[in-house]
């Protein structure tokens, strides 16, 4: 990604700190020396919003969908129906209190009644017809409110990067003409614009994250919620990434940080490295990165790994998640060697045809239908974790011992 328009002085945390990076702007660095399993970031959002379309139905809004979650902390609800409901919207939530904290917060009256018009606005072609026109509704009722109760939240989120000429003129003035008829009460010093719809559009597009549903071997996962998090959006983009990110949101019911952002580091990595995510499963081709990259991001990747797969063809990137240690230009021993040598466990581009054979082994479930990414818990004192778990399905396993490949078989 490109330069974040936050001041280099604000360091997201301190195991991290902003440099710049030729060719890549402003970038997250290591600012001292990390172990593997390390907790780099803990983030909170400034927004969340759900990523529930708006379907015509007699049925109510909570009966609309396979899955149901909290309007609040967005946690699965199990017990149907919810225990606890928007009377006016009839927007679900996990218990009573969560519903306190919402209708004086993120589901304020006018969010509430916004809603309700958002929905009577599905039945509209402009707007059934277009999934994307429903969720960016949904972020732009949720970046409004925010500048309603907090300015400086709002001021925040305007800083992240995000060119609004990237933006579809026609998305942004009908969502624009749509918001606007529901009267946001939007705080004096940011005003109502098809600009500022724009730039707003342009800011979630290049920096939010989605809160997945529940992992399931035979289904795909969706997105059950969308937030901003302001020092998450620092994190560049690698294809073979040293981070990932951990979500805990069906946590414990008492927790109020269950939607925080977690990033672990995935092995040791040494001081002034940059620190980067995927911002996709790793197992992805090289054209359907790219393709991705472009159209989500406006950027074409050249890390090391991108460098080697451009000279190759479809076939050949399909075989990449079954390779195995044989198979590759080097043996497991003679890849875990070369890594170690500066000190952290990534392959350089010249280290033979297929130079991340040994990431997809030690840092890839190989559960079924998973492709999630592997990091060691937390170190404990001196002594680093044995234990890997999947930032996907969750599975937790010995660093000795293969992953269960979702047959029971290991």
């Amino acid at each position: 990604m490109c330069s974040k328009s936050v001041s280099p002085s604000s360091a997201p945390t301190p195991m991290l700190r902003v440099a710049e990076i030729e060719g890549k702007g402003r970038s997250l660095v290591a600012s001292a020396a990390l172990r593997a399993g390390e907790i780099v970031l803990r983030d909170s959002p400034l927004l969340l919003y759900s990523a529930f379309h708006f379907f015509p139905t007699s049925e109510p809004p909570h009966l609309q969908y396979n899955n149901v979650y909290c309007s609040n902390c967005f946690r699965l609800i199990i017990s149907q129906p919810p225990p606890s409901s928007c009377p006016a919207c009839s927007d679900a939530f996990c218990s009573s209190g969560c519903r306190s904290v919402a209708l004086s917060s993120s589901h304020s009256p006018w969010v509430c009644q916004a809603l309700r018009r958002l929905r009577d606005a599905s039945y509209s072609p402009l707007v059934a017809e277009t999934l994307d026109r429903q969720v960016m509704a949904r972020f732009l009722v949720a970046a409004y409110n925010l500048a309603a109760l907090s300015p400086p939240d709002f001021r925040i989120l305007l800083s992240l990067q995000g060119d609004p000429s990237a933006v579809s003129r026609d998305d942004a003035a009908f969502l624009h003409s749509l918001v606007s008829s529901l009267c946001p009460p939007t705080a004096p010093e940011f005003g109502l614009s098809v600009e500022l719809t724009a730039s707003l559009l342009a800011k979630d597009k290049l920096n939010g994250f989605g809160l997945m549903e529940p992992f399931h071997p035979d289904k795909d996962r969706s997105v059950r919620a969308y937030g901003i998090y302001p020092r998450a959006s620092f994190f560049n983009h690698d294809c073979l990434p040293n981070a990932c990110r951990f979500d805990y949101v069906d946590a414990d019911a008492n927790s109020r940080t269950n939607t925080d952002f977690i990033v672990r580091v995935l092995h040791d990595v040494p001081e002034g490295r940059e620190i980067c995510l995927s911002y996709f499963p790793v197992n992805l081709k090289y054209s359907e990165r790219q393709h991705r990259l472009k159209e989500d991001y406006g950027f074409a990747c050249d890390c090391d790994r991108c460098k080697v797969e451009a000279n190759w063809d479809d076939d050949e990137g399909e075989q990449e998640g079954e390779m195995s240690g044989s198979d590759s230009a080097m043996s497991g021993g003679e890849e875990e060697e070369a890594m170690e040598e500066d000190g952290d466990q990534e392959m350089e581009a010249d280290t033979g045809e297929f130079p991340h054979a040994y990431f997809f082994l030690r840092f890839m479930c190989s559960r079924d239908n998973c492709w999630g990414t592997l990091a060691p818990l937390p170190p404990s004192n001196a002594s680093p974790s044995t234990l890997m778990e999947c930032n996907v399905c969750g599975n937790v396993n010995s660093i000795e011992e293969p992953m269960d490949d979702g047959s029971g078989n290991q």
